[in-house]
C-alpha cells in the first residue's frame, strides 16, 4: 500500500481528528486486528457480532500503532502518548470510505465477481486469465465481505493493472455496499442458486440480490452470467443499459461448450467462440469449472487479450484448497471439497464423483443457511446421491434427509449411512471404507469436515 497521509484519512471518512501525532503523519496498512497492528498502521476499532474492537485500542497502541479510527459514541479509556485519533460515526463505513478514496488513486479494471457457487473457483479462473497480460490483484482466501474487500484493495499500489475482486454476501445490499467501494467495470454472475436462501426468501430475491453488482453500470459496462441459469437467462433479449454477455452449454449464448474430455486431475474442453471451435485447458475437474472457465473466457476477451492468452493463462490455473483438491495416498483417492457447500455445488460435486471408475464413496454434512428449504434441498441431494455414488456417509442433523431420500431412491441399505457427528463417523470408517475407494468429503465450512479429510490422509 502506498502512504496515505492523516489528512487523506480524515477528508476521506469525514472524520474528527481528535488528536494529532507529531512523530506519525501518514501510514501504509490498514489493520482491524490489534495483533498486527504497528507504527505504519492504522487500527479500526470495528464493531463485530462477538467482539468490539475499542477493547482492543490499547492493545494495537502497545503494538506500536500510533493511528487510531474509533467510533464517536464510544468513550473507551484510550492509553498512550502522541497519537492520532480519527474519530467518526461508524468504523465499519470508515473502512470502506477510506478503500474507496484509496482505490480510486488507480485507474485500472476493475472485475466484480459474485454467484451462489463458484465465486471463489471464478475467480481464481478470471485471476489466471486475465494474469497472463496483467500483473492482476485477487483477494485471498474469504477475504470477499465489507471488511475483506476494502483490506484487499489496500494492498493495490502502482505496479498493478487489474484487480479481480470477489463479492461475498448473505442479504440484500451487502453486494451493493461493495460495489460502491469497487466500482467494477465488469460484473460476473456465476449461478443462482439456494445459498442464502434462508435471509432472502427464495430464488428470486438472491437473484436481486446477485443483480445489485450491475448498480453503477452503464453502457461502457459488461456483465457476464452463466446464460444456462433460468434466472440468468431471462437477462437475454432484454434492452439493456449495460452489455450483456453470456457462457454456458446452450447454443444461444455468446460462447458455449461444444463438448469436453475429463480425466482424473485435468479437463480439455472445446468452445464455441464467433462461430469458430477453440480448444482449452484446466487442470482441474467438474463441468461447473468448465462454466467457470468460460466465464474468465469472456472476462479476458472484455479486456481485449487474445484467445491464446487467455488459454495459457487458464492452464497455469491455481484453484484455493480445499476446493474439489484431489488427493490421493496409500488407501484413497481423497476429493477435497470441503471449503463450503450448497445445495449446487454438492449436486455437482457428485457429477465429478461419477466420473471415477472404482468404489465411489459419498461423504456429505449439513448444508447451513438454508432455513425453511433445508429438508428439500439435502433430499436433492440425497437424490443425486445415490445415482452418483456407491457409498453414503451422511454426517449431521440435515444430512439425515440425505441419506433418507437415498434409500428411498432404492440404494441398498448396506450402503447408506448417517452419523450424529463427524466424530462417530470416523470411528465406523474401517468397517465402511476400503482401499482403494474414491471418497468425496464435501459439507458447509461450519461441520468442520478438514478433520475428516486429515484423518483420511493419515
Amino acid at each position: 500500500m502506498d502512504y496515505l497521509s492523516i489528512e487523506e484519512l480524515v477528508n476521506a471518512t469525514s472524520g474528527d481528528l481528535t488528536s494529532k501525532s507529531e512523530e506519525v503523519t501518514s501510514i501504509n496498512e490498514l489493520v482491524i486486528d490489534s495483533r498486527i497492528a504497528n507504527k505504519n498502521s492504522v487500527f479500526f476499532a470495528i464493531i463485530g457480532e462477538s467482539l468490539d474492537g475499542h477493547k482492543f485500542i490499547n492493545s494495537a497502541i502497545e503494538n506500536g500503532c500510533k493511528t487510531i479510527i474509533k467510533n464517536k459514541s464510544n468513550d473507551f479509556e484510550i492509553i498512550g502518548e502522541d497519537l492520532n485519533i480519527i474519530e467518526v460515526e461508524n468504523t465499519e463505513f470508515a473502512l470502506g470510505d477510506i478503500a474507496r478514496y484509496y482505490k480510486s488513486k488507480f485507474d485500472i479494471p476493475y472485475i466484480g465477481i459474485t454467484g451462489s457457487v463458484g465465486k471463489t473457483s471464478t475467480r481464481d479462473m478470471v485471476f489466471s486469465a486475465v494474469s497472463s497480460k496483467f500483473k492482476t490483484l485477487k483477494n485471498t482466501g474469504n477475504l470477499n465481505n465489507q471488511f475483506g474487500v476494502p483490506l484487499t484493495l489496500a494492498n493495490l499500489d502502482k505496479s498493478y493493472e487489474c484487480a479481480v475482486i470477489e463479492m461475498g454476501m448473505s442479504g440484500f445490499n451487502e453486494i451493493e455496499y461493495l460495489v460502491n467501494i469497487v466500482n467494477p467495470q465488469i460484473g460476473v454472475i456465476s449461478n443462482i442458486g439456494l445459498s442464502h436462501v434462508e435471509r432472502l426468501g427464495s430464488r428470486e430475491g438472491i437473484f436481486k440480490a446477485k443483480m445489485e453488482i450491475t448498480t453503477n453500470f452503464d453502457e461502457n459496462s459488461t456483465l457476464i452470467v452463466n446464460g444456462d441459469d433460468d434466472m440468468l437467462a431471462t437477462l437475454k433479449g432484454k434492452d439493456l443499459k449495460y452489455n450483456l454477455k453470456t457462457f454456458g452449454f446452450e447454443k444461444d449464448n455468446t460462447i458455449y461448450c461444444v463438448d469436453f474430455e475429463m480425466n482424473d486431475n485435468d479437463t480439455i474442453f472445446n468452445v464455441m467462440i464467433d462461430n469458430k471451435i477453440e480448444k482449452f485447458y484446466i487442470p482441474t475437474v467438474g463441468e461447473h469449472n468448465i462454466y467457470n472457465a468460460m466465464a474468465a473466457i469472456l472476462v479476458g476477451q472484455t479486456l481485449n487479450l487474445t484467445l491464446d492468452e487467455i488459454r495459457n493463462g487458464l492452464e497455469t490455473l491455481e484453484i484455493t484448497k480445499s476446493r474439489m483438491d484431489v488427493i490421493k495416498n496409500d488407501n484413497y483417492t481423497v476429493i477435497d471439497s470441503v471449503y463450503n457447500a450448497s445445495v449446487d455445488s454438492m449436486r455437482a460435486a457428485l457429477k465429478v464423483l461419477n466420473r471415477y471408475k472404482t468404489r465411489r464413496v459419498a461423504i456429505l454434512g449439513d448444508i447451513f443457511e438454508m432455513g425453511s428449504f433445508a429438508e428439500e434441498g439435502h433430499k436433492q441431494v440425497g437424490k443425486d446421491a445415490s445415482e452418483n455414488a456407491d457409498v453414503i456417509i451422511a454426517i449431521g442433523k440435515d444430512a439425515e434427509f440425505i441419506s433418507k431420500e437415498a434409500l428411498e431412491n432404492n440404494m441398498n441399505k448396506d450402503n447408506v449411512h448417517h452419523f450424529a457427528t463427524k466424530e462417530e463417523a470416523m470411528e465406523n470408517f474401517k468397517n465402511i471404507l476400503q482401499k482403494g475407494d474414491t471418497i468425496l468429503v464435501k459439507a458447509s465450512r461450519g461441520m468442520h469436515l478438514e478433520e475428516v479429510v486429515e484423518f483420511l490422509n493419515k
